[in-house]
């Protein structure tokens, strides 16, 4: 193991921990820190990141269980759900460690991050939310197809392959500054 590895891991661990006090930032910051290690790949050489998709996802699971252990702290159908969506995530992620695939994570989409930050924000805009059967499955098909793109676009269509970081960093200000110039 390099010491750039030990490194992303010790940032991604570190970045992880807030949520456990503070769920919804915690998480967000959680989730900012995820995309750390590419810039952390491009800025830094310590021996370089063999494997690095292998990696990325073994270094989500430090993430992921700290939503999990909030989750714990739920109740009803919050955490019901989420324990199914993390059980169903494991089993992705497991697959996609024995077939080196990235396509099978968009067939077992990451579902329960996106669930989790929608039941911690609910207390910041919507705390009445009714958890009717109704309401339940409106956010998760909501949910399902914000992340089947957000997978599609990483593991399937591969868009952002062909950028570093800073490039993407780069663009995106330039589109957003774009009018301005």
């Amino acid at each position: 193991m390099t010491a750039e590895v030990l490194l992303i891991l010790l940032v991604r661990v570190v970045g992880s921990l807030p949520v456990l006090r503070w769920a919804l930032v915690g998480a967000l910051l959680a989730i900012a820190i995820d995309l750390s290690d590419l810039f952390i790949r491009e800025l830094v050489d310590l021996g370089g990141v063999p494997r690095y998709q292998e990696l990325d996802k073994r270094a989500d699971l430090i993430y992921l269980l700290t939503f999990f252990i909030v989750t714990t702290r739920w109740q009803g159908v919050p955490r019901t759900i989420a324990t199914a969506l993390f059980g169903f995530r494991m089993i992705g992620v497991a697959l996609f460690e024995l077939s080196d695939d990235r396509a099978v994570l968009f067939f077992f989409p990451n579902v329960f991050e996106f669930w989790f930050l929608f039941v911690a924000s609910l207390p910041h805009w919507r705390p009445n939310f009714a958890f009717t059967r109704r309401a339940t499955t409106a956010a998760l098909l909501s949910l399902l197809a914000l992340k089947l793109l957000h997978e599609y676009s990483l593991h399937v269509g591969r868009w952002f392959d062909g950028f570093t970081a800073i490039e993407a960093v780069e663009a995106i200000a330039g589109w957003f500054t774009g009018p301005l110039r």
